[in-house]
């Protein structure tokens, strides 16, 4: 069946990606929306002809319509364009790969049109799991995991009950610092922290990779996805990123998805779930990866780890407020205002410092107040810490 794609982040790694996929499977794009990037989004109206573009950043808009004053696209801007084109009634699957807590109201706009989301968003289910996982439950639809370690799980879910579920092996690539120790992280430059040895991606993935704040992240994401409680979960540092996540059983049987490291994979999964269509290029050699290795976690040289899993523990809004300070601490962080030791430090002085609610009962407003009163105290940490 042809269908019809909303691109939330249309511009990113994921967002133009999952464009390769939709010309390769014929499917059409409904919606494409960016922040600013307006050349490039440019190009990709003129190449799939979408109902509506969505910018952003409303002082790219003008910008905007003057280059697209030609095409007779519907032009949409800013928050409520986001949520507006998310929900439009043709959109038969809504990807998010929009960077940030900026994903979760076009997301819970999708799901409240009972669209079904392709999630490359993690951020929606960490600020605000309770919310997304409760309306796609109410509204009968899907939310299909984009990230390959939670399409891994979802795949590996496959072979039995979930109920039947004993653990979920969440692999990590331990990422440019593998190995490196607290004090030598303190060393790290911007330029150091953007080099992600297996990955292609934007800078705040790619910053969160190396302080491996995105693998806990991920951590309180699979919670939300499956169902799944803290102790259920293991972080296995796996520098070879061929297995992308396993699912170990009650009797024991461990099942594990394997892959090179392609984001083609998982993306073109999520838009044509449950069918596989075939795709083009390397496959996997089992001989020619040679040794696949294993190890734990260094909790202690990477603080940002650790803070995301005594936020897991705490459960209601403390996800939020440690997901918010890492963000308001990486785009410090890049504008070189910051550290790289500063970011986990940040996030752990939110962590203490601020009284959430523990409660998976909140509201969006109480999500976003939440996010607010992190971002603060982290510009306030930062403005007063020592250098």
């Amino acid at each position: 069946m042809k269908k019809k794609i909303a691109v939330l982040g249309s511009t990113g790694s994921v967002g133009t990606q999952t464009l390769k996929c939709c010309k390769r499977l014929g499917y059409e794009v409904s919606v494409l929306a960016a922040n600013q990037n307006v050349g490039l989004l440019e190009q990709q109206v003129r190449k799939f002809s979408p109902r509506s573009v969505v910018i952003s950043n409303k002082s790219a808009y003008r910008e905007m319509k003057r280059r697209l004053a030609d095409t007779g696209v519907q032009l949409l801007a800013g928050m409520d364009g986001l949520c507006e084109a998310a929900a439009f009634p043709e959109n038969d699957i809504v990807v998010n790969s929009l960077v940030g807590m900026v994903g979760l109201r076009p997301t819970l706009a999708a799901l409240e049109a009972k669209k079904n989301v392709a999630l490359a968003n993690k951020e929606t289910m960490v600020a605000g799991g309770a919310l997304v996982t409760g309306l796609a439950k109410k509204n009968h639809v899907k939310i299909l995991p984009v990230d390959s370690e939670h399409s891994a799980i979802f795949q590996c879910l496959c072979c039995g009950q979930r109920d039947a579920v004993k653990k979920v092996l969440l692999t990590c690539s331990g990422g440019p610092f593998l190995g490196k120790t607290a004090s030598e992280l303190e060393k790290v430059t911007t330029e150091q922290a953007l080099c992600h040895p297996n990955w292609s991606m934007g800078q705040k993935i790619t910053v969160d990779s190396a302080t491996l704040m995105n693998k806990g992240l991920e951590f309180i994401e699979a919670m939300w996805l499956f169902s799944l409680q803290p102790e259920q979960i293991e972080i296995v540092v796996h520098p070879q990123s061929i297995i992308h996540s396993a699912v170990e059983f009650q009797d024991g049987a461990v099942i594990a998805q394997l892959g090179l490291p392609d984001m083609q994979i998982p993306i073109q999964y999520a838009l044509t779930w449950p069918d596989r269509y075939p795709i083009k290029g390397e496959s996997l050699s089992l001989t020619d990866c040679g040794k696949l290795t294993f190890i734990e976690p260094d909790y202690r040289a990477f603080a940002c780890l650790r803070h995301c899993r005594r936020a897991a523990d705490k459960g209601g809004l403390y996800p939020c407020a440690v997901n918010s300070a890492n963000e308001q601490a990486v785009s410090l962080f890049l504008a070189g205002k910051i550290g790289f030791g500063d970011i986990g430090r940040s996030v752990g002085y939110v962590l203490d410092g601020l009284h959430c609610k523990e409660e998976d009962t909140y509201t969006l407003t109480e999500v976003l107040d939440t996010a607010e009163t992190a971002r603060q105290m982290v510009l306030e940490y930062c403005k007063t810490s020592p250098e």
